[in-house]
C-alpha cells in the first residue's frame, strides 16, 4: 500500500483531514497503537499516512513526526508565532484576558504578535490606549481593518514565511481577518450580538489555512474565558518584560512585587513608568494563583 507525508489541517470527531503540500486532503484515521502511547494528533502535526487500496481518498496516519512544540490552549502543534487579537471597538478590550493569553503563550515560548483589529470604528482612542499599555511588554503590535484593508500589508510582512496560530476573544474578527487574507477559505463568520456585546462562536475547531507559499493561519474557537497555566506564584513576574529592571531594585530578592516593602516596581507603577493597567493585571492574576494554590 502507498504511504505519503503531509500536515493535519483539521482534526473533527476522531477524522483527522492531511494536507500533502500539493492541492489534495486526505480524510484519515489514526491507528490503534496511539492510544496506548497516550499520543494524540494535533493540527499542526507532520505525518505519515498509509493510503487505503479501497479508497486512495483515505488513509490511516501511521506516523506523528517530532515536534516543534506543542501548545495546551489552543491545542496545536508546530507553530511559529501567536497573532493575538483584540479590538479597538466591540467586543470591548479587557486587558486581564489578553493577558491571560499572553502569559500562556509565554509560558509556552511562542513568540506573540498583538493584533489591534477594527480600527476603522475606533473613534475613542482604543488603539493608542492598547498600545500604550504594552509598549514594553515584549510584544509586537500591529493595527488594522479588514474591512477597509488598512494596516493589513504590514501584518501580512510579519505573517509571511510562518506558521501563525490566531486566538483572541469571541468577536474581535479572527475568521474576518482569515477571509481578508483568504477570500477562498468562505469562512463563517456571523454577527456581533447586540444584546450581550460579544461574539458567537463561529469557529468550533482549529483549522490551518495555507494563505501564501509557506505561510499557513491556523483559525482556533474564541474564547470569553481563560485558567491560567499550571505555575508557581514566585515565576509569574518572571513573564512580565515590564517590571526588568525595576525588579532589580527592591529591597528584597525574593520580591513579588505586590505588598513588600520597598518594592521597587509598586514604585514605578505609581509614578507611572509601568502602564497601571499591566502592574494591577500582574496583581490579580498573582492573587488567582496564591488562592489556587490552597485550595
Amino acid at each position: 500500500m502507498e504511504t505519503m507525508q503531509g500536515k493535519i489541517i483539521r482534526g473533527v470527531g476522531g477524522f483527522y483531514y492531511v494536507h500533502d503540500g500539493n492541492e489534495t486532503v486526505i480524510e484519515c484515521r489514526a491507528r490503534g497503537g496511539f492510544r496506548r502511547q497516550e499520543l494524540k494528533p494535533l493540527v499542526g502535526d507532520n505525518v505519515e499516512i498509509l493510503l487505503t487500496e479501497e479508497d486512495p481518498g483515505c488513509g490511516r496516519i501511521e506516523t506523528v513526526f517530532s515536534r516543534k512544540n506543542e501548545l495546551i490552549r489552543p491545542a496545536v502543534a508546530n507553530v511559529d508565532q501567536a497573532l493575538i487579537i483584540v479590538a479597538a471597538r466591540h467586543p470591548a478590550f479587557h486587558p486581564g484576558l489578553l493577558d491571560r493569553f499572553l502569559l500562556w503563550m509565554a509560558v509556552q515560548d511562542v513568540p506573540v504578535i498583538v493584533g489591534i483589529s477594527k480600527t476603522d470604528l475606533d473613534k475613542d482612542g482604543k488603539e493608542a490606549e492598547i498600545r500604550s499599555i504594552y509598549r514594553d511588554a515584549g510584544v509586537r503590535i500591529c493595527s488594522f481593518s479588514s474591512e477597509t484593508g488598512a494596516g493589513l500589508e504590514d501584518l501580512k510582512a510579519l505573517l509571511r514565511g510562518t506558521t501563525t496560530v490566531l486566538a483572541g476573544a469571541s468577536g474581535v474578527g479572527k475568521s474576518t481577518l482569515l477571509n481578508a487574507l483568504l477570500p477562498q477559505a468562505a469562512m463563517e463568520t456571523g454577527t456581533l450580538s447586540e444584546k450581550l456585546g460579544r461574539g458567537r462562536h463561529t469557529t468550533r475547531h482549529a483549522e490551518i489555512f495555507c494563505w501564501e507559499k509557506e505561510s499557513f493561519l491556523c483559525d482556533t474557537p474564541g474564547f470569553t474565558a481563560l485558567d491560567l497555566p499550571e505555575l508557581e506564584e514566585d515565576r509569574l513576574r518572571y513573564y512580565y518584560e515590564e517590571f526588568g529592571l525595576y525588579g532589580e531594585k527592591c529591597a528584597f530578592r525574593d520580591c513579588l512585587h505586590s505588598r513588600e516593602k520597598d518594592c521597587a516596581v509598586r514604585k514605578a507603577a505609581e509614578e507611572g513608568k509601568i502602564p497601571a493597567a499591566r502592574y494591577e493585571s500582574y496583581c490579580r492574576l498573582l492573587d488567582e494563583l496564591r488562592s489556587r494554590k490552597r485550595y
